[in-house]
């Protein structure tokens, strides 16, 4: 009987089925298996974060009839075994319990929070849990979860978890009907995990929606609004960032914040968040183009005490004299590199002008 049921089910639910099945074992192994736990749970959460390969992708994305057909899962054409088992658990909650039980039992092993919030965010928002402990249990683990991979995506300067993010910022954060399934705490939370991250995952272009959807905060009236509360969130997470091309990012996107209101105490973290990254040497040590990068930032955020702000860098890279050699190595090279350009525009411009004539 068992075997003509699953001979009846389409191939993809009985390839993802299979997957789940996968998944328990790995995770009973992980539970009887005290000495080989952390190391089993990173493979199983390294397993489902693999982009399905172009077999799999064939059968799970089968049009068969009754077949899980993911119309739109990618996210810059990138599919993930995550992706399409957190849709099948929503499908077919059943398949998923098994493995949430035991992922609860493990509740405080490195990178069971990785695997739940992979596996289970789209879950959490759509299934009714009546017990408020058990979902603020699981709302806590989801944030803190989806802070974890963020931050692998972040250490390695990729993406991969970009479908994550937006559905918790689309499905979640900008749509009340889902954000309201989980307590006011963990809404503080997310909101607060979202912009950390909204200007690594290139989603600026949502802000002003994302500001506007901001929970109430019981201490406000020290923080200030929800452009307030970004902006702390954003100074402290730039001071975090140890990878270059990350912080080149950050910088990049952030002077979208300019024409913000901010109280005087955020905007004053920010300025001095980005001051920091002016200065060659500790206690950041930034790269010469992150030094121009903040620079920018700085005088397009704070246009006001533009010129003195460099005046004083100048006047305390002076007393540096160890400094002096790259400085002025780096001034010659700008300077060559502008009357270069300048002469090769003049060259064309010329050039233009002479043939338009013979042309004519």
């Amino acid at each position: 009987m068992q075997q003509e049921e699953a001979s009846s089910r389409p191939p993809s639910s009985a390839y993802l089925d299979a997957l789940s099945q996968e998944i328990e074992r790995k995770l009973q192994r992980a539970l009887a298996s005290s000495s080989q736990r952390r190391n089993l749970l990173q493979e199983l959460f390294a397993d489902i974060a693999l982009e399905v390969d172009d077999r799999a992708k064939d059968i799970i994305l089968s049009r068969e009839e009754d077949a899980i057909s993911p119309a739109d899962y990618s996210i810059n054409g990138r599919l993930c075994f995550y992706d399409v088992l957190a849709d099948y658990y929503v499908l077919v909650p059943e398949s998923g319990k098994p493995i949430l039980d035991l992922i609860v039992q493990l509740w405080s092993q490195s990178f069971a929070s990785h695997v739940f919030a992979l596996l289970f965010h789209k879950w959490l928002f759509e299934v009714q849990l009546d017990n408020a402990d058990v979902l603020l249990r699981y709302s806590s683990a989801l944030v803190q979860g989806a802070t974890n991979v963020f931050w692998i995506d972040i250490q390695s300067n990729t993406r991969r978890f970009q479908s994550l993010f937006q559905y918790l910022l689309d499905e979640v954060a900008l749509e009340p009907t889902r954000l309201d399934k989980i307590p006011v705490q963990a809404q503080r939370d997310l909101y607060l995990l979202l912009s950390r991250f909204i200007f690594f995952y290139n989603s600026v272009e949502k802000l002003e929606s994302f500001l506007k959807k901001c929970p109430d905060f019981p201490n406000a009236f020290l923080l200030g609004g929800p452009a307030d509360i970004l902006v702390i969130e954003l100074a402290d997470q730039l001071q975090k960032l140890k990878v270059e091309p990350v912080l080149l990012h950050y910088l990049s996107q952030i002077k979208v914040l300019q024409g913000l209101e901010l109280r005087m105490a955020a905007s004053t973290r920010l300025k001095t968040c980005l001051y920091s990254f002016t200065s060659p040497g500790g206690p950041m040590y930034p790269t010469r183009a992150v030094r121009h990068a903040a620079w920018d930032a700085l005088d397009s955020l704070f246009p006001v005490g533009r010129y003195p702000r460099h005046l004083i860098s100048l006047f305390f890279r002076l007393l540096y004299p160890w400094y002096w050699p790259s400085s002025c190595w780096n001034f010659i090279v700008s300077c060559i590199k502008a009357v270069f350009y300048s002469l090769l525009r003049l060259i064309f411009s010329r050039w233009g002008k002479l043939r338009g004539p013979k042309r004519a």
